[in-house]
């Protein structure tokens, strides 16, 4: 006969050939047993498994980050185009009016001024109708590079209320997830304080 146990809890233990048999030891005490380690063992392959998943999110995050300078060359490009665009058509139309003014004052110019100085005033001239024109265009242009200027300030405020609403739904995830575990430990406290009062 042997025991076997800590120093303090000696347990004696009988052997009958090559059985085994522990005299304090029960068939629930076993069940207990075998059930506690599939529980731990069920535990650690789901927490192995969330441990995985995470090192792949790390991953992936990792990895989207190393794209990041490319899209900021990105979108500085695309900004950089549509500035360009915006002044290259505004130039564009710019030079075609002033060749479509040139034109017209050099084929109609004395026409009309000599029509105007018979039946007009002299303050009302072509000279004059055409420098009012080409103020019009002038301004057209300047709402033109404007209103892309003010379209790209706009895509960007889009862009940080985005990077504002990401940053508030991290924030409430974190919350929620807290709020989850805590319930979750209250439930598992309940279920051990109800099992041992059932068990009582």
């Amino acid at each position: 006969m042997g025991f076997y146990g800590n120093k303090y809890h000696l347990m004696p233990k009988v052997i009958y050939g090559d059985v085994h048999i522990d005299s304090m030891s029960t068939k629930k005490e076993q069940e207990t047993t075998t059930t506690s380690q599939l529980q731990r063992e069920q535990q650690e392959a789901v927490n192995k498994a969330l441990d995985e998943t995470k090192f792949d999110i790390k991953k992936a995050t990792n990895e989207a980050k190393k794209e990041i300078p490319r899209y900021t060359e990105a979108v500085s490009e695309y900004q950089e185009q549509t500035i360009e665009a915006a002044r290259d058509i505004a130039e564009t139309y710019i030079e075609s009016q002033k060749e479509i003014i040139n034109a017209f004052q050099s084929a109609y110019g004395p026409y009309v001024e000599t029509f105007y100085s018979r039946t007009w005033s002299p303050v009302i001239s072509s000279r004059r109708i055409s420098e009012v024109y080409a103020n019009v265009v002038s301004n057209h242009a300047d709402n033109f590079v404007t209103a892309t200027r003010l379209t790209n300030n706009m895509v960007f405020a889009g862009m940080e209320a985005f990077k504002t609403s990401l940053q508030q739904t991290k924030e409430i995830v974190k919350d929620l997830s807290r709020l989850s575990v805590n319930t979750a430990k209250t439930f598992e406290q309940t279920s051990r304080e109800s099992s041992r009062l059932s068990t009582v």
